[in-house]
């Protein structure tokens, strides 16, 4: 079998001898197998495993293969169906193909080429599994999807550890404040691994209700609980052979953590209302804005749980310990075209930004809509930015202060500490060479002012 995945395998044959000469073949080659003797026996296996793939017999006594093709396909719809007949007829073969059969081989058939088939099948159902996936990704809902910026040690750190990880597919703890874009280094982790053309599937466990978060991951049938009128996916099985983002891991309920453990030990998983097991294959990257090591401790959090999702942790640095990044966030999320008033800029570098990057980027939202001419002056900052805090702002740039002589103090400053060289003065100031112009021209500066 070329499939780097085994494929999930049900027989269901009359035959004692050939049920278990396929099965012992398909197994040595590295096929996930069961067995059935007859119909009913399919069904009661179908109902505890889920399989990629099941060959019929057509003739059995009790209940007929097609019969049994058709209660598959109403019950088990993603199972792509093989089915062998000893004395096969054309109608037959039509019928079988009409109730959603993959293929239809004549018996005695070789198993190397009853291999290529199934494999056939199994590759059939991959597509259409990722089709689903796809379409149930995109009508999620998606968080921004900028790129990250940064040039702090701190950020850089963080980069050298995404390159590191991304290629693995093993779990990552990413651990920060609220705010610090840890959606964002998940999604840079799975673009920089082999899952990348893969889903990304995203939720926050902060988000939704225990009861109505299990059956996001997990799913659920039909009838589990009140208002369930359709069976569903969870994220789990969207996910499958791509990437789960757990956001805000820490919240977490005690009898949801187990379930999760077990997925993560060995793949296995089970919709709210079924006794069906599912096989998936995801890797976890998961998210904090709480110590974890702290709530293991405390007994809040499992400790094997924490072990298998803390491979390795990427601690995420806070907006105030990032320096002069915050100008960088600044230049991105205003775009091109935009100027800023030099006090406003000085002041978002001395605010320390309690909700980082996601606040950082509403206030300059804000400020857009409030600016005029694509010039963001210090008036249109958010009044939390204008007040002192822990890192406090100089007085020259508090509400209270004549804003024109802040800007013309400042100007006149960097002329001077670039001897008249504009093109470096504006650079200092964070604007462009044009802007420059205009602001020696608006504050009537000569140049006997900074030049000696």
């Amino acid at each position: 079998m070329d499939n780097e995945r085994p494929v999930d395998l049900l027989i269901v044959d009359d035959d004692d001898e050939i049920r278990k000469r396929s099965a012992q073949y398909f197994q040595e080659h590295g096929y996930h197998t069961a067995a059935a003797a007859s119909g009913a026996e399919a069904l009661e296996q179908v109902q505890k495993q889920a399989f990629q793939v099941a060959i019929l017999d057509m003739s059995m006594p009790g209940m007929s293969g097609i019969e049994l093709l058709t209660k598959l396909r109403e019950s088990n719809p993603e199972i792509e169906v093989v089915m062998l007949t000893g004395h096969g007829t054309i109608e037959i073969a039509v019928e079988a193909m009409k109730l959603g059969a993959h293929d239809f081989l004549t018996k005695p058939v070789r198993f190397k080429h009853l291999a290529a088939v199934v494999d056939k099948a199994a590759e059939a159902g991959r597509i259409r599994k990722e089709n689903r996936q796809l379409r149930a990704v995109i009508e999620r809902t998606q968080a921004r999807t900028e790129g990250m910026v940064g040039e702090s040690p701190a950020m850089r750190e963080v980069f050298r550890l995404i390159e590191r990880v991304g290629p693995t597919d093993k779990p990552i703890l990413i651990q920060g404040e609220s705010g610090t874009g840890k959606e964002l280094v998940a999604k840079a982790i799975h673009q920089a691994g082999p899952l990348a053309r893969q889903p990304l599937v995203v939720i926050n466990c902060a988000a939704l209700p225990e009861a109505l978060l299990e059956s996001e991951l997990f799913g659920h049938e039909k009838g589990s609980f009140t208002g369930a009128v359709t069976a569903k996916e969870g994220l789990f099985e969207i996910a499958d052979g791509g990437t789960l983002f757990i956001d805000e891991i820490g919240e977490l309920s005690p009898t949801l953590q187990p379930k999760l453990l077990r997925v993560l030990e060995d793949g296995w998983m089970r919709r709210v209302g079924s006794v069906k097991d599912c096989r998936v294959q995801v890797r976890i990257l998961a998210a904090t804005n709480r110590n974890l090591a702290d709530e293991v401790a405390a007994k809040r959090f499992r400790e094997d749980l924490y072990y298998r999702i803390n491979v390795l942790t990427i601690p995420l640095p806070p907006l105030r310990e990032r320096g002069d990044d915050v100008r960088l966030l600044a230049d991105k999320f205003t775009g091109p075209g935009w100027e800023w008033e030099p006090a406003a800029l000085e002041a978002m570098q001395k605010y320390d930004w309690p909700g980082n990057v996601r606040q950082l980027m509403n206030a300059i939202e804000r400020a857009k809509l409030l600016a005029d001419e694509e010039w963001i002056c210090l008036r249109n900052l958010p009044q939390e930015v204008l007040v002192p805090h822990s890192h406090g702002l100089p007085k020259t740039l508090q509400p209270e202060a004549d804003l024109a002589t802040v800007n013309r103090s400042l100007v006149v400053q960097a002329m001077r500490r670039e001897r008249g060289n504009k093109m470096q003065a504006a650079k200092v100031l964070g604007v462009s060479r044009r802007s420059l112009y205009r602001l020696l021209e608006k504050y009537e500066i000569d140049q006997a002012e900074y030049i000696d």
